[in-house]
């Protein structure tokens, strides 16, 4: 007789180093094999199936972590009785997990694969419109703003700028110049007054974790 075989425990930190290297690999554009997601890990090859599966199960593990951090991140966010300073304190959130995980954030966007939980990886975009909803019924933005259309257009923004950092085309530094008057602009289209405006945006702004000063207001 054989001796059976025990399966190997889920080692939660293997399967985020695994993840991270997939993440990694993935953004260097160099093939990920088995072989090459193992190295240097001192793990066998069971441990692919062990904590995803197989090969799939990665893919969708790997794309599924990035919507799980950025959750961690936004509920962090401390909500004020301010909605327009929220808004942008959930987008300033937003940017520091893009460039904390540059790796994982790109893969986030890979509508190739599948998610294992798509209902949690919408919660961030949920959260925005819910942000942007409290603005319109506290009356800081119009009474008929479409809360969703609004999250829409303040989310790709916020991705257009996080995409051109982390791929290197504009320095972390030009955030700060640039994203506190765009969202000014966009708020201020949905209904918010101006002065009014840019004095939460720039509050909402300060959670950032790279930000700068804030170009001043008018």
């Amino acid at each position: 007789m054989y001796p059976c075989q025990v399966p190997k425990p889920v080692s939660p930190i293997l399967r985020r180093a695994l993840i991270e290297r997939a993440a990694e690999l993935l953004t260097r554009r160099e093939p990920v094999t088995i072989r090459s997601l193992l190295a240097g890990t001192g793990a066998s090859t069971m441990a692919i199936y062990t904590h995803f599966g197989g090969m799939p199960g990665l893919w969708r593990a790997v794309r599924q972590e990035g919507f799980t951090r950025l959750a961690v991140e936004l509920a962090a966010v401390r909500v004020t009785r301010d909605p327009i300073r929220d808004v942008m304190a959930f987008g300033a959130a937003y940017l520091s997990h893009a460039l904390a995980h540059p790796d994982l954030y790109r893969a986030m966007f890979d509508a190739h694969v599948e998610l294992d939980d798509p209902v949690a990886a919408d919660a961030a975009f949920t959260v925005l419109v819910a942000s942007a909803s409290r603005a319109r019924d506290l009356g800081r933005l119009a009474a008929h703003t479409d809360p969703a259309a609004v999250a829409t257009r303040f989310w790709a923004m916020g991705h257009g700028w996080a995409m051109l950092v982390i791929n290197g085309v504009l320095p972390p530094s030009t955030l700060a110049d640039h994203v506190p008057p765009m969202a000014t602009a966009l708020l201020v289209d949905a209904g918010d007054e101006r002065s009014r405006c840019v004095r939460s945006v720039r509050s909402g702004w300060r959670t950032f974790a790279l930000a700068g000063p804030a170009p001043p207001g008018d």
